[in-house]
């Protein structure tokens, strides 16, 4: 894919949001820039702030945390989604979590700067910042509901519906790990369906 292509996405992505201008659009393309993840390669650590912000053009990501020597699974992020240590990246400031590649990933790469000067030279960006925030928001909550109010079969449906266009790229034992359920009751409830 060309960069000219990429460019392309990523303008498709914003301007389900905003209406791009040919400066934005300038900007956009000289302050991202693109970047290759391998498989099983690690994103960001935990240990370290959070200052670039990946847009996905091919692959799947895993944001995820550690407690008692255990992964902890977050969430995924695949094709036409920003990732980050969402916390760490907007406060500048260590948090818990840390993101690797599932899969070779093919993102943008946008660090905290370029974007802090987007906002501040672009009023569109707040404005695309705060609807797609919605959309993240909205995830967050439903995932909240599911894990503290529905039984492990209902939650392993919901996050059927949730990633129906990759849940069959995720090895089972981070779905399981996501769904706070051991491996052998997941593969009991996909016995079931």
């Amino acid at each position: 894919m060309t960069d000219l292509e990429l460019n392309r996405k990523l303008f498709q992505h914003f301007e389900k949001y905003i209406k791009l201008s040919e400066t934005l659009k300038k900007e956009l393309s000289n302050r991202v820039e693109p970047k290759t993840f391998k498989k099983g390669e690690l994103v960001h650590h935990a240990d370290k702030v959070c200052t670039k912000s990946y847009f996905i053009q091919k692959g799947l990501l895993r944001t995820y945390f550690i407690k008692d020597g255990k992964e902890i699974t977050e969430y995924f992020s695949a094709e036409n989604e920003w990732v980050n240590s969402p916390r760490s990246f907007m406060q500048q400031q260590i948090d818990i979590y840390s993101i690797d590649a599932l899969e070779q990933t093919d993102c943008f790469c946008l660090n905290a700067k370029n974007l802090i000067f987007l906002f501040d030279n672009f009023p569109e960006m707040e404005r695309y910042a705060r609807l797609s925030m919605g959309s993240v928001f909205g995830h967050y909550m439903d995932r909240i509901t599911s894990m503290r109010f529905t039984t492990a079969k209902e939650r392993y449906q919901h996050f059927c519906e949730t990633y129906h266009d990759i849940y069959y790229r995720i090895p089972l034992g981070m779905v399981s790990s996501y769904l706070g359920i051991a491996q052998e009751t997941l593969s009991r409830i996909r016995a079931e369906k």
